[in-house]
Protein backbone atom coordinates (compact mmCIF):
# COMPACT_ATOMS: atom_id res chain seq x y z
CA UNK A 1 0.00 0.00 0.00
CA UNK A 2 1.20 3.43 -0.74
CA UNK A 3 1.62 5.86 1.76
CA UNK A 4 -0.41 9.07 2.16
CA UNK A 5 1.08 11.99 0.26
CA UNK A 6 -0.89 14.84 2.67
CA UNK A 7 -1.68 15.50 5.92
CA UNK A 8 -5.53 14.82 5.45
CA UNK A 9 -4.52 11.67 4.13
CA UNK A 10 -2.96 10.37 7.03
CA UNK A 11 -4.97 11.53 9.21
CA UNK A 12 -8.38 9.38 7.00
CA UNK A 13 -5.16 7.07 6.30
CA UNK A 14 -5.10 6.74 10.55
CA UNK A 15 -8.81 6.38 11.09
CA UNK A 16 -9.31 3.73 8.24
CA UNK A 17 -6.29 1.34 10.15
CA UNK A 18 -7.92 1.97 13.75
CA UNK A 19 -11.29 1.72 12.32
CA UNK A 20 -10.18 -1.91 10.52
CA UNK A 21 -9.02 -3.01 13.50
CA UNK A 22 -11.76 -2.30 15.60
CA UNK A 23 -13.53 -4.05 13.16
CA UNK A 24 -11.56 -7.26 13.11
CA UNK A 25 -11.68 -7.22 17.08
CA UNK A 26 -15.13 -7.15 17.13
CA UNK A 27 -15.61 -9.56 14.63
CA UNK A 28 -13.28 -12.00 16.80
CA UNK A 29 -13.15 -11.09 20.37
CA UNK A 30 -16.46 -9.68 20.83
CA UNK A 31 -16.60 -9.25 24.82
CA UNK A 32 -13.24 -7.80 24.53
CA UNK A 33 -15.15 -4.66 22.38
CA UNK A 34 -17.73 -4.56 24.35
CA UNK A 35 -15.50 -3.84 27.43
CA UNK A 36 -13.25 -1.48 25.58
CA UNK A 37 -16.67 0.76 24.87
CA UNK A 38 -17.98 0.10 28.77
CA UNK A 39 -20.53 -2.60 28.12
CA UNK A 40 -21.82 -4.94 30.59
CA UNK A 41 -20.50 -8.32 29.37
CA UNK A 42 -22.96 -10.64 31.70
CA UNK A 43 -21.98 -14.25 31.33
CA UNK A 44 -25.64 -15.71 29.80
CA UNK A 45 -27.66 -13.30 27.86
CA UNK A 46 -31.48 -13.46 28.28
CA UNK A 47 -33.76 -14.39 25.44
CA UNK A 48 -33.77 -12.02 22.62
CA UNK A 49 -31.32 -9.99 23.83
CA UNK A 50 -29.36 -10.02 20.13
CA UNK A 51 -26.27 -7.31 21.40
CA UNK A 52 -24.16 -9.97 19.98
CA UNK A 53 -25.85 -9.72 16.50
CA UNK A 54 -25.81 -6.11 16.49
CA UNK A 55 -22.15 -5.97 17.66
CA UNK A 56 -21.13 -8.58 14.55
CA UNK A 57 -23.21 -6.49 12.35
CA UNK A 58 -21.18 -2.78 13.94
CA UNK A 59 -17.68 -4.58 13.76
CA UNK A 60 -18.55 -5.46 10.40
CA UNK A 61 -19.52 -1.94 9.42
CA UNK A 62 -16.41 -0.64 11.08
CA UNK A 63 -14.04 -3.55 9.20
CA UNK A 64 -16.01 -2.13 6.07
CA UNK A 65 -15.39 1.14 6.69
CA UNK A 66 -11.85 1.09 7.13
CA UNK A 67 -10.90 -0.56 4.16
CA UNK A 68 -13.11 2.38 2.29
CA UNK A 69 -11.11 5.23 4.03
CA UNK A 70 -7.82 3.28 3.04
CA UNK A 71 -8.65 3.42 -0.58
CA UNK A 72 -9.85 7.20 0.43
CA UNK A 73 -6.06 7.73 1.30
CA UNK A 74 -4.32 5.39 -1.19
CA UNK A 75 -6.19 7.34 -3.85
CA UNK A 76 -5.92 10.88 -2.24
CA UNK A 77 -9.76 10.99 -2.65
CA UNK A 78 -10.27 14.88 -1.27
CA UNK A 79 -13.59 15.08 -1.65
CA UNK A 80 -14.04 12.14 0.46
CA UNK A 81 -11.98 13.75 2.84
CA UNK A 82 -14.11 16.61 3.11
CA UNK A 83 -17.16 14.28 3.42
CA UNK A 84 -15.83 12.61 6.11
CA UNK A 85 -15.42 15.94 8.53
CA UNK A 86 -18.94 16.49 8.11
CA UNK A 87 -20.15 13.29 8.98
CA UNK A 88 -17.71 12.59 11.75
CA UNK A 89 -18.97 15.69 13.53
CA UNK A 90 -22.82 14.50 13.02
CA UNK A 91 -21.14 10.89 14.81
CA UNK A 92 -19.78 13.65 17.62
CA UNK A 93 -22.98 14.99 18.05
CA UNK A 94 -25.62 12.20 18.14
CA UNK A 95 -22.59 10.08 20.28
CA UNK A 96 -22.68 13.03 22.60
CA UNK A 97 -26.24 13.16 23.03
CA UNK A 98 -26.45 9.83 23.47
CA UNK A 99 -23.93 10.01 26.57
CA UNK A 100 -26.07 13.17 27.75
CA UNK A 101 -29.00 11.22 27.82
CA UNK A 102 -28.20 8.30 29.70
CA UNK A 103 -28.79 6.25 26.63
CA UNK A 104 -24.67 5.45 26.23
CA UNK A 105 -22.80 4.86 29.11
CA UNK A 106 -20.15 7.53 30.11
CA UNK A 107 -17.06 5.72 28.58
CA UNK A 108 -18.77 5.75 25.14
CA UNK A 109 -17.77 9.77 24.90
CA UNK A 110 -14.68 8.61 24.04
CA UNK A 111 -15.97 7.18 20.73
CA UNK A 112 -17.42 10.60 20.47
CA UNK A 113 -14.48 12.33 21.07
CA UNK A 114 -12.52 10.28 18.72
CA UNK A 115 -15.07 11.14 16.35
CA UNK A 116 -15.07 14.99 17.20
CA UNK A 117 -10.96 15.10 16.72
CA UNK A 118 -10.57 12.78 13.91
CA UNK A 119 -12.64 15.09 11.78
CA UNK A 120 -11.11 18.45 13.31
CA UNK A 121 -7.85 16.98 12.22
CA UNK A 122 -8.72 16.23 9.25
CA UNK A 123 -10.25 19.45 8.59
CA UNK A 124 -6.70 21.11 9.86
CA UNK A 125 -5.37 18.68 7.56
CA UNK A 126 -7.31 20.06 4.49
CA UNK A 127 -6.45 23.77 5.25
CA UNK A 128 -2.65 22.76 5.54
CA UNK A 129 -2.74 20.80 2.65
CA UNK A 130 -4.90 23.63 0.35
CA UNK A 131 -2.46 26.37 1.65
CA UNK A 132 0.92 24.44 0.63
CA UNK A 133 -0.61 22.50 -2.44
CA UNK A 134 -0.40 19.40 -1.66
CA UNK A 135 -1.65 16.34 -4.07
CA UNK A 136 -5.02 16.76 -5.68
CA UNK A 137 -5.62 13.17 -7.23
CA UNK A 138 -4.19 10.45 -8.42
CA UNK A 139 -0.58 10.38 -9.41
CA UNK A 140 -0.61 13.52 -7.50
CA UNK A 141 -1.00 15.90 -10.84
CA UNK A 142 -3.06 18.38 -10.98
CA UNK A 143 -6.25 16.30 -12.53
CA UNK A 144 -6.96 18.92 -15.23
CA UNK A 145 -3.56 18.11 -17.23
CA UNK A 146 -4.45 14.96 -19.10
CA UNK A 147 -7.39 16.75 -19.85
CA UNK A 148 -7.61 17.61 -23.57
CA UNK A 149 -9.20 20.81 -24.78
CA UNK A 150 -12.57 20.00 -24.84
CA UNK A 151 -12.34 18.38 -21.22
CA UNK A 152 -12.23 14.70 -22.07
CA UNK A 153 -10.38 12.63 -20.26
CA UNK A 154 -6.96 11.43 -21.88
CA UNK A 155 -5.41 9.21 -19.38
CA UNK A 156 -8.92 7.31 -17.92
CA UNK A 157 -7.82 8.09 -14.71
CA UNK A 158 -10.43 7.23 -12.19
CA UNK A 159 -12.77 9.62 -10.40
CA UNK A 160 -12.55 11.84 -13.40
CA UNK A 161 -16.08 11.46 -14.75
CA UNK A 162 -17.09 10.82 -18.25
CA UNK A 163 -15.05 14.26 -19.69
CA UNK A 164 -18.08 15.74 -21.23
CA UNK A 165 -17.26 19.11 -23.35
CA UNK A 166 -16.27 22.07 -20.78
CA UNK A 167 -17.01 19.17 -17.46
CA UNK A 168 -14.67 19.71 -14.79
CA UNK A 169 -13.62 16.82 -12.58
CA UNK A 170 -15.79 15.61 -9.88
CA UNK A 171 -13.17 16.61 -6.89
CA UNK A 172 -12.83 19.98 -8.63
CA UNK A 173 -16.14 21.10 -7.66
CA UNK A 174 -14.99 22.89 -3.89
Amino acid sequence: MKLPRSVAGWTIAVFGVLALLMGALGLLWPEAMLRLLGLDVPATRAVGDHTGTFLLASSMASFNMGVYYLLATVTEWRAFYRFTVVFRLVTFTVFSIAVLADIAPDRFFGVAAWEGLGALATAVGLRVDSRRGAPTGAGATPERTAATADGTDVAGDVGEGPGAAGAAPADAVR
